[in-house]
């Protein structure tokens, strides 16, 4: 069956695009590229897995199930080629509480309902609002981001197994100290040294497996004494198996779980649908917010059934992927089958790599993934957006990623009403076919941020027995704004005085229709959506 006629057939029924082929022939140095940064990628992902296991307070492989069956699920069905998913830091903060309080069953449980919830965000087209994301809070997001991977990457400079799970995260722990630490911090900067100059000599090998494959044979080769994968713990294990979540159905239950899932949920969607905007921006290519909901929620629900965490997208996973060179959907199921075959067969080895490269891995993501050019942006935008800009980064650093966008939206917004609010005013002119009428020009939007200047604009005492309102330059937004239009109504009728409105649009005058403030046939016109000429009087608007 032709491919197009396989995407249209999709289409019909309401489900995501299940192509996955790239529009590019996938040649094989295009294949070569692709597996080799799967295979960076799988690298990555082990010690991020456990690390975020520990936090959320479950055992390593459930975590690294997690990794594999949401990046495989996603890879497979997402809205966008290139991106990696598996478990995050972002939600394990989240799990920690749950599991500490009722076990890692009803873990399972809630990530089953967190995957339905983010399928009927699918379903519903709700990934489209992260269009309101303004950018001044994408580049906090960012920049913020960046810090997080940073600070977590601290705690590999720890003596292993000296951390504690106080419920809220790992914290406590002894730092690495004399040779040892001058070590680490030697072969960090080395792998980080390999990935910058690598790119000079060759692409045939992504430069961040360049980096850790030569940290990693100088460090077994030489015997030295650093913290390594399997310090972390062990990441052998089976395939993952189908289990049941063992919770009682009931609603006690749904009680427990419902709250952590909708967080969950939320936090999820947010930190998936800003990747694959940020994705989209270096791979060129956008929309795919739907697909993505769906395709997530799906891999959370398997991965529910499958003794996973669950997860979301991973922006330093992603961006890895991303600078080596991957773009098609080879990279991230690539990604998944390797960290798979780590668990199955391949952990020995794994294990023996140290943590040292890929740290240096994740600070070279991070030094990449920073918008340092924020800084000459501070110094050029409105202070409002300045302010947006440091308050996303401090709050995603404080608290979490899915607060600091919401309080950023919020701020966006406020400032833009207010914004808006004061562009109300009114140019004042004598009728041209009103003798001894006065005409009010209303410039700028009429909501409820500048009703009250709308009403203020008015010498109710001193106009004339007729006064015209005219909205050509203006909109009526909201009740707000009918509300004032009738205030203002009912001033001149009470002073025995007339007031018409102009050049009202059709949208506006349907508003005042469906409010029940204008009772008079319409002679709008059919081209252009103009109400010309309406009577106001109090509590009805009259057409003359």
């Amino acid at each position: 069956m032709p491919r197009a006629l396989l995407a249209s057939f999709a289409n019909r029924l309401a489900i995501p695009d299940l192509s996955w082929m790239p529009d590019e022939k996938l040649t094989p140095a295009r294949l070569r590229i692709e597996l080799l940064s799967g295979l960076t990628v799988a690298l990555a992902l082990v010690p991020e897995a456990v690390a975020f296991a520990f936090v959320a307070g479950v055992h390593p492989l459930v975590g690294l199930y997690a990794a594999f069956l949401v990046g495989l699920i996603t890879a497979l069905i997402g809205g966008r080629p290139g991106m990696i998913s598996g478990a995050t830091g972002a939600l394990a903060v989240v799990m920690v509480s749950l599991v500490a309080q009722h076990g890692v069953e009803y873990l399972f449980a809630t990530v089953v309902l967190m995957g339905i919830l983010q399928i009927i965000a699918g379903a519903m087209h709700w990934g489209r609002f992260i269009r309101l994301v303004p950018h001044p809070v994408m580049l906090g997001f960012v920049n913020g981001l960046a810090i997080v991977i940073f600070l977590a990457q601290l705690g590999q400079f720890k003596v292993p197994g000296t951390m504690e799970n106080t419920g809220h995260g790992l914290s406590g722990g002894e730092w690495l100290s004399g040779m040892q630490l001058y070590t680490m911090l030697g072969l960090v900067a080395l792998t980080m040294a390999v990935i910058w100059v690598m790119p000079r000599i060759t692409r045939i090998v992504p430069a961040p497996l360049a980096g850790i494959a030569v940290v990693a044979a100088l460090v077994i080769g030489m015997g030295l004494e650093v913290p390594r994968v399997g310090d972390l713990a062990s990441i052998e294990g089976g395939l993952p198996k189908f289990h049941i979540p063992m919770v009682p159905l009931n609603w006690e239950t749904f009680q427990i779980i419902l709250p952590y899932a909708v967080i969950l949920a939320a936090i999820g969607l947010i930190e998936s649908l800003l990747t694959l905007n940020l994705v989209g921006e270096i791979t060129g290519k956008r929309g795919g917010a739907s697909q993505e909901c769906i395709a997530q929620g799906t891999a959370n629900v398997v991965t529910g059934f499958f003794g996973g965490m669950g997860g979301c997208a991973m922006i330093g996973q992603s961006m890895i992927n991303v600078k080596s060179g991957g773009r098609t959907r080879v990279a991230g199921i690539a990604a998944a089958l390797f960290l798979l075959v780590f668990i199955l067969v391949g952990s020995p080895l794994i294990e023996q790599i140290p943590l040292a490269a890929l740290v240096g891995v994740m600070f070279m993501v991070v030094i990449g993934t920073f918008a340092w050019n924020s800084f000459n942006i501070l110094r050029k935008v409105p202070r409002t957006d300045a302010f947006v800009i440091i308050l996303v980064t401090v709050v995603t650093v404080m608290e979490d990623l899915a607060v600091a966008v919401v309080v950023g939206v919020i701020v966006s917004a406020l400032a833009y009403a207010w914004n808006n609010a004061k562009r109300i005013h009114a140019v004042t002119r004598d009728s041209e076919t009103e003798e001894g009428a006065k005409v009010y020009e209303i410039k700028g939007p009429l909501f409820f941020g500048s009703s009250e200047g709308f009403i203020e604009l008015f010498d109710v005492e001193n106009d004339p027995n007729t006064v015209i309102v005219d909205f050509a330059d203006s909109r009526v937004v909201d009740q707000s704004a009918l509300q004032a239009i009738e205030n203002v109504a009912a001033k001149y009728e009470a002073a025995g005085k007339r007031v018409m409105l102009r050049h009202l649009s059709r949208d506006c005058h349907k508003l005042l229709k469906k409010a029940g403030h204008l009772m008079v046939d319409s002679d709008d016109d059919p081209d252009y959506g103009l109400a010309v000429d309406y009577s106001v009087r109090t509590g009805i608007l009259g057409g003359h």
